[in-house]
């Protein structure tokens, strides 16, 4: 039954794994008024934005007869977060829906999630890596399953690196260094794009460095956006702007895209899933570009996490078991991902988070363009450094707005952040730990 009233503020918890934090305002899970096993099939509604979901939930239709799915494709983004929120207070929300994993402590906060500690803490416990449990954990319970996990990676040009005599760097200082090398080798090529400010992409980049954007003490909110690792890595990206030797061409936007097609920029710092873009945006690249762990700062392996989806049950569903098996054999059985990746025209290249079923999605992936290179293998090594502990906050997507908003000063980007998440959070009524 949904909820009927809680108190305004989180509740606030720290497991042994992390700080990881939540609250709900409502506990416990919806009733299940049919379901597997009393001989009444149930009918599930599903909506995703990713691509592929609707022949996912195709495939489950013919191999489960006690449970069917209804599939409708929804926005990606803050545009879908905003639906899901109508649906839920409108009382006609889904059985089951997908969230980025940065929105899921603000949606869980305000209520509007199912517990699956029930029905899938196990199954989160022992089928996914620790790194990522950090992000559907919150406060002693589960209120996701983890779909992918998104490792940044370094993707370079051989042949430019070849051309400079540039070895691939293992940590920033080789990478700026790599940088002035090929700038000065030809003033028309930069290290890479990195204009107009990705607000998911620098903050894998803190996580990296070690910083940890949220966390709490005791029944209080920290926001530490702006933190010491934070404006380490800001001001390393805005020298490389100042200096020429990064481009301020805007990430994501056409121009980035020809720059990247037509050799003017020598690497991309992107994450597991980038790999499956080269061949449709960069196809007459072919063989020319490698992959490689991301730079460090102190050379032990380590990276962050640029975006990454999960599975979620929305308040109001009375179908939670049925939810929780369906959301089970999307996450962890092979055959759920040989169905979503054979309905794609594009090649994908996002990394299951399960590792169970990264054999099934490797087997889809063509490396010849890469020459070869085991893009599979080579993402699930990056997966293993994933620096583990990261949360997010209840307030990350009003954070990243103002972050958007910066014009691609990174300094300003965490100064931004830091003061709207400490508003934010005071604003939503919830106490802060300054």
């Amino acid at each position: 039954m949904p909820c009927i009233a809680r108190t305004t503020r989180l509740a606030l918890a720290a497991s042994a794994a992390s700080l990881a934090l939540l609250a709900t305002a409502c506990g416990g899970s919806g009733s299940e008024a049919s379901g597997p096993g009393d001989g009444k099939p149930v009918t599930l509604t599903f909506w995703s934005a990713t691509a592929g979901a609707k022949e996912t939930a195709d495939a489950f239709n013919k191999t489960h007869t006690d449970i069917k799915v209804k599939f409708s494709m929804v926005p990606a983004g803050p545009e879908g977060v905003t639906k899901l929120s109508n649906a839920v207070k409108g009382g006609n929300a889904p059985d089951v829906a997908t969230m980025d994993y940065s929105a899921l402590p603000e949606y869980a906060s305000e209520g509007n999630l199912e517990n699956l500690t029930p029905s899938s803490g196990d199954l989160v416990k022992k089928e996914f890596p620790e790194a990522v449990q950090s992000l559907v954990n919150l406060g002693g319970s589960t209120w996701a399953v983890p779909f992918d996990v998104t490792p940044i990676q370094l993707f370079y040009r051989k042949d430019l690196f070849k051309k400079y005599g540039v070895d691939v760097p293992t940590t920033w200082a080789e990478y700026r260094t790599a940088a002035e090398k090929i700038h000065a080798g030809d003033p028309d090529v930069t290290i890479t794009n990195f204009g107009g400010g990705d607000p998911a992409l620098l903050s894998g980049l803190a996580w990296q460095a070690g910083a940890r954007w949220y966390g709490t003490n005791g029944d209080a909110w920290k926001v530490n956006i702006d933190d010491p690792a934070s404006r380490k890595v800001a001001a390393y990206w805005d020298d490389l702007l100042a200096d020429g030797l990064a481009s301020k061409t805007p990430l994501w936007g056409e121009g980035e895209n020809k720059e990247r097609a037509t050799g003017k920029v020598a690497t991309i710092i992107g994450a597991a899933w980038s790999a499956g873009n080269f061949p449709v945006s960069y196809p007459d690249a072919k063989g020319k570009w490698g992959i490689a762990p991301l730079p460090t700062w102190d050379g032990k392996a380590s990276t962050g996490m640029y975006g990454g989806t999960s599975y979620i049950v929305p308040k109001g569903s009375e179908h939670t078991e049925a939810a929780a098996e369906f959301i089970k054999w999307v996450t962890t059985d092979p055959a759920a991902m040989t169905a979503r990746l054979g309905s794609l025209k594009a090649p994908s290249s996002a990394l299951p988070a399960n590792e169970g079923m990264r054999a099934a999605a490797a087997k889809e992936f063509d490396n010849s363009y890469f020459g070869d290179q085991d893009v599979y293998a080579v993402a699930g090594q990056a997966a293993d450094t994933i620096v583990p502990g990261w949360t997010w906050g209840p307030v990350q997507q009003q954070v990243t707005s103002v972050q958007m908003a910066a014009g691609g000063n990174h300094t300003k980007m965490l100064s931004s952040g830091q003061a709207k998440g400490e508003t934010a959070v005071t604003d939503r009524g919830l106490k802060l730990d300054k």
